[in-house]
């Protein structure tokens, strides 16, 4: 049996004194769509900045496409192809969508046009407004440039945090084609959602996060949980 794409075992990781992940255990095989799923505060976004390296482990092994990266730097996980999507964005406002798309291959320096290109066609909005200062766009479609910013760099692992989050329902529903989308094309993804529903469209598996830990883990394929389940199982 292939080895997954990523394998998270003991991992424990916080900020200065106060600990947050209490040894987390996961997998994700390659081309599958993973939703962590837990009550705020339950150590979801500690998780995704602990395997994308903005958040150092204090304790654990987080093995990546066959090679350990636990306590690696933000930028060699980047490059070992392991792109986040944080709940801010983080895009540069002033500069244009071209400008901010590009900026997701920068470590590559070549077939960027094409990725370019691809990317507009995949987001027609964006392909509109490649001029357009990124300050000028709605919520949503900052979340394409996102999306698309980090599709630029040819993730392996995408690490999507609140995709939908704050945004209005029609641009919710555009983030869940995307999504749909990805996964259609085999990009593996950890994604962290509070919409339970997009969540169960979009996911294979999602796990539970409880106190920093996983409390429970089901194949959505199956059928076996309905949302209440799940809601039922983050909040009692």
């Amino acid at each position: 049996m292939p080895e997954p794409l990523l394998t998270a075992l003991g991992v424990e990781a916080g900020y200065r004194s106060k600990q947050i992940l209490f040894g987390v255990d996961f997998t994700i095989s390659r081309g599958e769509v993973v939703a962590l799923l837990g009550a705020n505060g339950s150590g979801k976004s500690t998780a995704l900045n602990t395997v994308s390296g903005f958040v150092r482990p204090s304790a654990g092994s987080i093995r990546f496409d066959g090679e350990e990266i636990a306590g690696s730097p933000p930028h060699r996980i980047f490059r070992r192809g392991i792109i986040q999507v944080s709940q801010a964005r983080d895009l540069f406002p002033d500069m244009s969508v071209e400008d901010n798309l590009r900026l997701g291959a920068w470590v590559r320096g070549a077939e960027i046009e094409a990725d370019l290109d691809a990317v507009c066609t995949s987001f027609p909005r964006l392909g509109e407004r490649r001029r357009q200062p990124v300050r000028l766009m709605s919520g949503g479609e900052q979340q394409m440039v996102a999306i698309g910013r980090a599709l630029m760099g040819r993730p392996k692992l995408l690490l999507l945090d609140e995709p939908s989050g704050g945004l209005a329902p029609v641009f919710v529903g555009e983030i869940a084609a995307i999504m749909t989308a990805l996964k259609g094309r085999g990009i593996t993804m950890l994604i962290i959602e509070q919409n339970i529903k997009l969540a169960l469209t979009v996911a294979d598996r999602f796990l539970i996060l409880r106190d920093g830990k996983v409390a429970q883990g089901h194949d959505v394929r199956t059928g076996a949980a309905t949302e209440e389940d799940i809601v039922r199982s983050i909040y009692l």
